[in-house]
């Protein structure tokens, strides 16, 4: 069964558009918890442009499943989460200034600072799991990637949404998680998955452990409302 994380970053940002506090980000989440998410994902950003530190607090105090932390492995970033220890924190490569999540680590140049990194969050006790693209690995050695010291890899999966039937794309992502396995790490995914592409998706991997969604759950929420939507991904994830 995989497990499913909703990422609650569209409602801070339409909260924040208003300036006040409707909707309530922290009785949101709860809501979703209640409709059978498994979790709950945020990615604060320092300009607080959707979620705010505040909201961090919040939400570690009173979320009752997995709370997933999203964020670039800054200075500033890794104290925040030695001082909030979620029980997962997901690196992620992507600047503050980006828009959203748009590129997996390559290792390559930046193996020691995610390996220091990662050191530093040690003693937080949480999950870590790095964000990696399939298609940047294909014929690449996949050690590195356990070297650097997370537990799990989160499959940076647009390539896959924007060209779902692509089996050439969808062989790149199951050969890396069958190889990331083997090194006895964990496999998440994440990024543009939808109720369209999520079940083929986890049929070709079976052995991804979570998923996260956000942009996607929370738009169709907008049509099937938030129980009904959240019980749609679920009958996907859980293989209801």
């Amino acid at each position: 069964m995989t497990k499913l994380s909703v990422n609650i970053n569209k409602i801070a940002t339409l909260r924040n558009a208003r300036g006040e506090n409707n909707p309530d980000v922290l009785k949101m989440a709860l809501l979703i918890e209640d409709c059978g998410a498994d979790g709950i994902t945020v990615h604060p950003r320092p300009d607080e442009r959707h979620i705010k530190r505040s909201d961090v607090f919040r939400l570690k105090q009173h979320l009752r499943t997995e709370f997933n932390v999203e964020g670039y492995p800054s200075a500033d970033f890794i104290a925040f989460m030695q001082e909030i220890r979620p029980h997962q924190i997901t690196l992620v490569p992507d600047l503050p200034s980006a828009l959203t999540s748009n590129a997996g680590f390559k290792l390559k140049d930046d193996f020691g600072f995610l390996q220091d990194a990662i050191k530093k969050l040690e003693p937080c006790a949480s999950c870590i799991s790095i964000f990696i693209d399939p298609m940047d690995f294909l014929n690449r050695d996949v050690a590195p990637i356990k070297n650097t010291g997370a537990d799990r890899i989160e499959l940076y999966t647009k390539a896959y949404a924007d060209f779902p039937t692509c089996q050439e794309t969808l062989g790149r992502y199951v050969d890396l998680a069958k190889r990331v396995s083997d090194l006895g790490m964990g496999v998440n995914a994440g990024h543009d998955l939808s109720l369209e592409n999520l079940a083929p998706l986890l049929k070709a991997i079976p052995n991804i452990a979570e998923v996260s969604i956000g942009h996607a759950l929370i738009c169709d929420a907008l049509v099937f409302g938030l129980k009904e939507t959240v019980g749609r991904y679920l009958s996907l994830a859980h293989g209801i």
